[in-house]
């Protein structure tokens, strides 16, 4: 692999894809309503931002798009938000993700934690040669995406794919978690009900739920973390980021919330929206904490 420019992008598998079957999909993107959209990942990857050298601060993001688990929102959701943190010397690396609903998944839930588990920890594997701090990772997530990096804060010591390589013996934790506007559960209640089912299909059962409920799965391991939401999110309701918030508290992990009343779903870096722009800066504070108390 050469790396000759500050972005890239690396597959993260080049064969033995976990819970694959090679059926000739392509990854596939369209423009919906002025926003870049995959509705086909055959095959995950990361594109990679890296500050200048000059700039870096040695912290990295890996970043989780949302999509309802329909499509995945690249664009302002990923390559915006890796060029935003570029400009504060911090790594931005963008996750591709297969989707559930793809024919080329054995068993479709799978694959989005599957494909996070793997980018964190090559992530970590390239840390040095991309001049990042390997205890210095983290991720941050937007809607679905924010489900995605709540599992992957609840889930990451978890065998659920065969080791492939050296990248594989790697830790797959993050050190830190941003959630912005998540999903976070699948209990009825409050539940963002497209993304469930799109996930998980009509009638999962118990088991499954309680599993993809990032709220039940939180321990002592699960990393410090900043939320994000507004109050009159229509789409994906409040309630998820409080019951997450209340369980990190509840088991004495570093937690740091903000409420909006204005903002709905979807607003990514808030450019001109007003109060809620104002996420950013506290979040590149909060960031900033992070790395003096390594």
């Amino acid at each position: 692999m050469s790396i000759n420019r500050h972005n890239f992008t690396l597959t993260l598998w080049e064969k033995n894809i976990p819970n694959y079957i090679d059926i000739g999909d392509k990854n596939t993107e369209i423009f919906r309503d002025s926003l870049e959209i995959y509705t086909t990942i055959d095959k995950p990857e990361i594109t990679v931002f890296l500050p200048s050298k000059k700039n870096s601060t040695g912290q990295a993001v890996l970043i989780i798009p949302g999509g309802g688990y329909e499509v995945v929102v690249h664009g302002r959701e990923g390559y915006d938000v890796a060029k935003w943190l570029n400009s504060f010397g911090i790594a931005g690396i963008v996750l591709k993700y297969r989707l559930p609903h793809s024919k080329s998944n054995i068993i479709g839930h799978r694959s989005p934690l599957i494909d996070a588990i793997r980018a964190l920890r090559t992530i970590r594997f390239y840390a040095k040669k991309w001049g990042i701090d390997e205890d210095n990772i983290g991720v941050m997530g937007f809607s679905a995406g924010g489900h995605i990096s709540a599992m992957l804060g609840t889930h990451f010591d978890e065998l659920i794919y065969d080791t492939n390589d050296a990248i594989d013996n790697l830790s797959a934790r993050p050190d830190f978690m941003i959630l912005i506007y998540p999903v976070i559960t699948m209990i009825e209640d409050f539940t963002h009900s497209g993304s469930k089912f799109f996930l998980l299909g009509q009638n999962p059962g118990d088991q499954l739920t309680n599993y993809y409920s990032c709220e039940k799965n939180i321990t002592e391991k699960t990393p410090s973390t900043f939320i994000v939401h507004s109050t009159d999110d229509k789409v994906v309701s409040i309630e998820n980021s409080i019951a997450f918030y209340k369980e990190l508290i509840k088991n004495k992990i570093d937690a740091e919330m903000h409420i909006f009343n204005h903002g709905e779903h979807g607003f990514s870096l808030a450019n001109g929206a007003g109060r809620i722009e104002s996420w950013k800066s506290l979040c590149i504070e909060w960031l900033r904490n992070c790395k003096k108390q390594k």
